[in-house]
Formats: structure tokens, sequence, C-alpha cells
């Protein structure tokens, strides 16, 4: 069966989000979210494309670009990928794939959602729990409205023109809100000592006892596990000391 064709933008302009294979970590160490951004530059410099806003998470990306003349937004994501999947698993000793299916896109038409996006973007780390404030999280273009020293990929300009000063984008930017575009799923990441404290409170389950069980009842706790937190099997395997293979087969 054929995939589904994406739907295009009359304004050229979209929504992108990348996840991680297995909601695997995409970022492990500084570098790799430098390297990231490098190969967005990169692909700015091949492709007519526009950035207006990004996140890189640890294990998921957000984008919102602006296509160009007749640009796919495909072929942009595509290059500054690939690149990065191959430094990736050059540097990480390991193979196959790292994001998870296609990439997921959605036209944005207008402004008020245009800015909805924006916002929803820049607050993933706030409501991820990463960070308490949005400025504290430096691998979002919001560090790069804030500082222009900091500025690397975009032209603020045209963000900032929806605003009557910097202190309006900055409001707008901080409301709370109930925000869902794209990807509604706001995914936790869990420290392997945060999943340990999360396993033995809510599941009353000793961490050794999970792998001495009984086939029946291991398996039981490792669906429960993963349903309540998402988190990747390797970290599961890693907290619990049980074989990845176990796991994904599970």
């Amino acid at each position: 069966m054929s995939r589904p064709s994406r739907s295009k933008s009359a304004s050229g302009i979209y929504h992108v989000m990348l996840r991680g294979i297995d909601r695997r970590k995409i970022f492990i160490l500084e570098p790799d979210y430098l390297k990231f951004l490098e190969y967005i530059e990169k692909a700015k410099n091949k492709c007519a494309f526009e950035v207006y806003a990004y996140c890189l998470m640890p294990n998921h990306v957000h984008l919102l670009l602006k296509t160009e003349k007749d640009e796919e937004i495909g072929n942009i994501i595509k290059r500054i990928t690939v690149g990065y999947v191959q430094y990736h698993n050059l540097h990480y000793a390991r193979t196959g794939h790292l994001f998870q299916n296609r990439f997921r896109s959605e036209p944005v038409e207008d402004e008020s959602y245009f800015v909805t996006v924006l916002r929803y973007i820049h607050q993933n780390p706030l409501k991820a729990g990463i960070v308490k404030e949005m400025e504290e999280y430096q691998w979002s273009s919001y560090y790069e409205y804030l500082k222009a020293e900091q500025r690397q990929l975009l032209d603020p300009t045209f963000v900032l023109n929806f605003f009557p000063n910097t202190e309006a984008f900055v409001k707008f930017m901080k409301e709370e809100n109930e925000d869902k575009c794209l990807d509604d799923e706001q995914i936790k990441v869990y420290t392997d000592e945060d999943l340990k404290g999360l396993i033995t409170t809510y599941l009353d389950a000793d961490l050794r006892s999970i792998a001495e069980s009984d086939k029946k009842r291991r398996n039981e706790l490792l669906k429960n596990i993963k349903e309540m937190t998402g988190v990747s099997n390797r970290q599961l395997a890693r907290v619990l000391d049980i074989g990845r293979g176990i796991i994904e087969r599970v």
C-alpha cells in the first residue's frame, strides 16, 4: 500500500517533527546538538528555505520552516537528517535507522496558527519538565530570539513583526496554554534515577525482582512500565539489567 501524500502548504510554511526510533535519544552529548544545527545550516546553503523556529529535544525535534520556490519539504529534511545519522552512527558505533518512520509535518496557513506553533515549539522543554524557564534551554530558537549574539539559523525580523515589541513576544511565548500542534503528546524525559524511583514507587516493584520474576509476571511489569513512561527499550534494559532483546520481544 502506498503512503498517503503530504498536505501541501499554500504559504510554504510547515511544522515538522522528527522522533527517534523507539523513542531513543537522538542527542546524547552537547556536540550532538551542535552537529544537528550545523546540518540545518548546511542544508540552508543547498536548499531554499527559512527557519522560523526549532527545538532540539533529547529524543525528538520540532522545526518551523518556510520553503521557497518549488523546494520539497522532504528534500530539505533528507539533507538535514542523512548527514546527522551518519555522524551519530559513526560516533556511537551503531548502525541502522535513528529516526522513527517518516517525519511528520503539517501545513501552517494562517498567522494565528503560525504564532501558536511557534509558542508550542518553544514551550516543549518547559512542558516536558526539562527546565523551569524557557530561556534556560539553549537548544531552541527561543534562545536565539532573546540573544542576538547567539543567532545562527534565523533572522528574527519576520517573527517579531507579529508583535509590537520584544516584551510582547516574550509575554506571548510564556502564556500558559493547551496548544496541541501536530504531536500533542508531550514526552517526559526520565533520567535513569528518575525511572528507578518511578518503578519502585508506583509499581511497588523491586528492580531486581523484575528480572528474577517468572516470565509472565516479568512481561506484565515490563508492559506496564512502557505504557506508563514511554521510555526507550535501551534505557529500560539498562535500568533493569535485562537484555534489550527480551524487552523488544515483549
